[in-house]
């Protein structure tokens, strides 16, 4: 089988096993049901992916992969000074979270956490893209924005205040409605205001 064959092959099973994790579930989803589906044998998906639990991870990495990317090059703009970066970031990355693709994600895997490694994985390849928010963060450390720290905590301050206001009423359908632009906008204003406070370089540890 050539290359692209093969990618595209497992692209298939990907978006194949995509729409049945999201209408049925982890459990109820069998790779007998991906297999029949995408038009071949358990073998074919044995040969793309080892397991299920790293088809399901796969899929929901590849799902938000695009939207990832696009977040993580607006901390790489050259002609935007490093406020606006973060901002821009901020604004971004919270839309993206807040969105009902990214919700009924998170739902699925908060789910099936406990069940299996998948949470591990899917934390596993969270951290492995978090490196692009902390080698920012270390330019605003080395610039003087923001005060010398531990690039790795700052990181997870930042999520946690982007997230803050939002995200987690969304997860336990406490509020029905997605948040407009203006919503998140402020919110991520907010956000960035308490992160650029809170590591002054005024306040060094």
């Amino acid at each position: 089988m050539s290359r692209q064959l093969r990618d595209d092959k497992r692209q298939t099973i990907l978006d194949t096993a995509y729409q049945l994790f999201r209408e049925q579930g982890f459990d109820a989803t069998s790779m007998s049901a991906i297999a029949r589906m995408v038009g071949g044998s358990k073998a074919t998906l044995y040969n793309h992916f080892r397991s299920k639990e790293t088809l399901f991870i796969e899929c929901m990495m590849a799902a938000a992969e695009g939207h990832i990317t696009s977040i993580i090059n607006l901390l790489d703009s050259p002609d935007v000074d490093q406020y606006a970066m973060l901002r821009n970031f901020g604004a971004s990355f919270l839309s993206f979270v807040t969105s009902s693709h990214h919700v009924a994600v998170q739902r699925l895997l908060i789910a099936e956490a406990c069940r299996s490694n998948i949470g591990k994985l899917f934390f596993i390849k969270l951290k492995a893209l978090r490196v692009h928010v902390e080698a920012f963060l270390s330019q605003l450390m080395t610039s003087g924005m923001i005060r010398s720290d531990d690039p790795q905590l700052a990181a997870i301050h930042l999520r946690a205040l982007l997230e803050a206001e939002i995200v987690e009423p969304l997860l336990f359908q406490a509020r029905d409605d997605l948040p407009e632009e203006k919503e998140i906008l402020i919110a991520a204003e907010r956000a960035i205001t308490v992160f650029l406070r809170a590591y002054s370089p005024d306040k060094q540890a």
